[in-house]
């Protein structure tokens, strides 16, 4: 079961992904650890309800080709905004392993309550290319969530 829910909130990422043509280059990690410094300023300065309002806009800030903001609760892993797919908001993706079995919302959450930011390997949806691929996120714990943005390896 943990798996078909995997595959179909894969499929619903794919679905829900902004327009980005498959020649568009990978964003950086440097471009990934940009955006969450802002989207954590953004949080610390307006509050949750006016950043995860420009967060969520798939044609404001937070979103640049195959990069994006997200947002997620560390108590219980929901998806509290998104840049990229709306439908996420609101799930709880704690339980969800990538295609190797990892729990990298678990493992976000644990990177961001130990160390306060990082990085953490998993593999996911590619926007563009539609395959799922090796991917790193860069997280910062702001208050009670954590603010991401990931970059495909290949």
């Amino acid at each position: 079961m943990q798996r078909r829910y995997f595959f179909g909130l894969a499929a619903a990422v794919l679905v829900g992904a902004p327009g980005a043509s498959a020649t568009d280059a990978h964003g950086t990690r440097e471009q990934a650890m940009s955006m969450v410094e802002k989207a954590a300023a953004l949080i610390s300065s307006e509050g949750k309800d006016k950043a995860f309002a420009v967060i969520d806009n798939p044609t404001g800030p937070f979103v640049d080709g195959d990069l994006y903001v997200f947002v997620t609760s560390m108590d219980n892993g929901t998806t509290l905004a998104h840049g990229a797919n709306k439908a996420l908001i609101g799930k709880s993706l704690l339980h969800i392993k990538d295609a190797d079995g990892k729990l990298f919302v678990q493992a976000m959450i644990d990177m961001a309550q130990s160390k306060g930011e990082g990085w953490v390997d998993y593999k996911w949806p590619n926007l563009v290319t539609h395959k799922i691929e090796a991917k790193s996120s860069f997280v910062k714990k702001v208050g009670d969530v954590f603010v991401g943005c990931g970059v495909y390896q290949n």
